[in-house]
Formats: structure tokens, sequence, C-alpha cells
């Protein structure tokens, strides 16, 4: 049954990528997103189906992604993490000096958890940054690379979740990690996919394998992304 709903979205997803896909994104190189680029919405299973497979890259290192940086408004004071904390926040916190939040409420959908305060969480990288170098990035201009470690542009891009899940995480694909609520499974299958195919990034195959299964059981699910610029 597996392979059949496997074979079904490989099927669909022909016509649909040809379609809705950057050309380079098509070719497994980097999008090319003109300014002004439009949102693209596909279903799970031909948006996992869309991305290019390719053997990763090593070499990865934490200091070739600055971050965080001033943020999506300079001049608020706030860089890019705090921005993230008060997009999230479901109470929103005091904002004191320097940007410190005081009180607040955040909700951590990796392990459905109420968190509070802002100090308790992490910025989660949907893709992290060893990942994304691995998948592409390598290639990358630093500029390039600064610009995804801060990226605003998606929600699904960075995510703020309890310490505990981020870390457990750490950076590891979905072939090896998964959010421990299962209620959380087809989201994060969603926005891992969209995060890849917005900044143009490869899966390798036990990758590739593990999103299609998630696909094959979250029939419904939309992947919504617009290429990078």
């Amino acid at each position: 049954m597996m392979i059949m709903k496997r074979s079904a979205v490989a099927a669909a997803a022909a016509l649909a990528v040809t379609l809705s896909l950057p050309v380079a994104a098509q070719a497994g190189g980097q999008p090319a997103a003109p300014a002004g680029a439009v949102p693209q919405v596909l279903p799970i299973g031909v948006a996992v189906s869309a991305l290019p497979i390719a053997v990763e890259d090593t070499g990865y290192q934490r200091t070739s992604f600055r971050h965080w940086n001033a943020g999506d408004i300079p001049a608020d004071g706030c860089n890019t993490r705090a921005e993230v904390l008060l997009a999230e926040a479901v109470v929103y916190p005091e904002i004191g000096p320097g940007c410190t939040l005081t009180g607040g409420v955040w909700w951590s959908y990796y392990d459905e958890r109420e968190v509070t305060p802002a100090g308790a969480l992490d910025i989660d990288h949907m893709v992290p940054l060893a990942e994304a170098w691995d998948s592409g990035a390598a290639v990358w201009t630093a500029a390039r690379r600064e610009a995804y470690a801060n990226d605003q542009g998606q929600p699904a891009s960075l995510v703020a979740v309890t310490a505990r899940s981020n870390r457990s995480k750490a950076d590891q694909d979905p072939a090896e990690w998964l959010p421990p609520a299962p209620d959380a499974l087809c989201r994060y299958g969603a926005e891992w996919t969209a995060t890849k195919l917005r900044w143009g990034l490869a899966v390798d195959e036990a990758e590739r394998d593990r999103l299609l299964d998630i696909a094959a059981g979250c029939g419904g699910t939309d992947v919504e992304f617009t290429p990078a610029p």
C-alpha cells in the first residue's frame, strides 16, 4: 500500500513540479527567485517529490552562518531571536530596554508544551544549519548563509520551541528525528519541506523516503513556500 501511494505521488508530481517550481530548483540548484516571487502551494506528497536528491557535503562550521543579526527591523533594537519570539507569542511579553522580554507565553508545537519565560525557549532553524550546509549551502556566499540563518520571510523557517526539544533534534533530518508530539508530524513534515524548497536545498534518499512516509499519512496537508530572494 505504501508503494502504491508513493507511485501515485510521484506521477502527480511530474506535472505539478514543472508548472510550479523555479527552473533552478528543478535542476537541484539555488532557486531563481526574482523580486516579488509569488507563494507556491503544493500537496505535501507532490512537494516532497519536487525536492532534488543529492549526496551531502561535509565541512560545516557554525561560524559559517552569522546569527543572530539585527533582525528585519534594525531600528527596533531587537535581534532576530527576539523578533521571532515577539511574532510567535501567544501572550505578548513586555519589552524593556535592550529588547529585554518579560512575561509572555509561547506554545512549543514539537512537544505540545506551554512555555514561559522567553529564556526557556530556543529558536530552532527548521532545517538546521549543518543540514543546510550539507544540502547545498556549502556553495553559498556568506551573505546568503546569513540571510538563511536569520530568515523571517517564511514563518516556518524559524520556530520557537522548548530548549529540550530543540537540543534533542540537534542537526538531525526527519530520517533521524521527528517531534515527539504525534499531532506535530504533518505540520513538521510540511514545514521542513517548505524550507528546503524555499532555499533550493536537496535531500538524501533516507530523508526523502521518510518525508514520503509522512506525506502518505498526511493527506490534505499543503506545503506553502516562497522562493527565497
